[in-house]
């Protein structure tokens, strides 16, 4: 039963503690734009203060992707100041999903790349399909994450493999995702939802006011060295952002051809 839905993002529940969200952008891989980005906070702000829910899972709609970045095409358009706005927006809703008081899982249908890779890491658990890939792919667009991804990646899989997966933005398949640390579960094909909703029977069944609290102790115990990196992540995204390369970078990409990077 839908309780509420916009046109991008729908939030699903049956009666109970556990409740499903689900990013509604199929035919643009569930590309992030701001109505992406205001939905899901206008969500998670509703959750927060139903004390019903004790348990959020978050996928993407369709079988391709869970989220496969920032919407491009949009992104392109936008001038120094909108791109901030639009930075900063970002990185509240990874906030309010790292500081929600309920735990969040990611179901990680197909692909988590860029944005998509950033909104997975905010999540408290990430479960992978089979088919799954993860990647940071911005340095192919003369860019680079902006939604906190360098800083949470060094957190879930150490400095190694946020420089690899950064500096050459590769994209992995699950099971290396899994190897990396970077998901936690990798799911059998058409078991993921299954698997997603076992780790939430578990959590529900576990102390509410102890899920809670020890959840708020681990986010907080990597706030301080979080918090700066993420002001360090945006400052340098905007100082990339002002650039031929982005331009040159992003236009390459809306048209399917290799970029020319001058290093400027």
């Amino acid at each position: 039963m839908a309780i509420m839905e916009t046109e991008v993002v729908i939030l699903s529940k049956e009666p109970g503690p556990v409740a499903d969200v689900v990013i509604n952008r199929p035919e643009h891989l569930n590309a992030l734009n701001s109505d992406v980005l205001q939905s899901l906070l206008m969500i998670i702000e509703k959750l927060s203060k139903n004390p019903e829910i004790l348990v959020m899972k978050l996928t993407g709609s369709g079988e391709k992707a869970f989220v496969a970045g920032a919407d491009i095409a949009v992104l392109n358009q936008l001038g120094k100041r909108a791109a901030s706005d639009y930075l900063e927006l970002g990185q509240r809703v990874m906030r309010a999903i790292e500081t929600a008081r309920f735990p969040v899982i990611a179901a990680v249908n197909g692909y988590a790349l860029g944005g998509g890779l950033e909104l997975a890491l905010a999540c408290d658990i990430i479960v992978a399909s089979q088919s799954a890939r993860f990647g940071a792919p911005e340095v192919n667009l003369g860019i680079i994450p902006g939604f906190g991804g360098t800083q949470r990646l060094i957190q879930r899989c150490g400095i190694g493999a946020a420089k690899r997966l950064v500096l050459t933005g590769e994209m992995v398949a699950a099971e290396e995702a899994l190897r990396m640390g970077l998901a936690d579960k990798v799911a059998a094909e058409g078991q993921l939802h299954g698997e997603v909703e076992k780790l939430c029977n578990m959590i529900v069944a576990k102390g509410p006011l102890a899920v809670r609290e020890a959840k708020q102790l681990l986010v907080r115990s990597q706030e301080n060295q979080l918090l700066s990196g993420l002001q360090l992540e945006v400052e340098s995204f905007l100082k990339v952002f002002d650039t031929h390369d982005r331009e040159e970078g992003m236009s390459a990409f809306l048209q399917k051809r290799t970029p020319k990077f001058l290093g400027k």
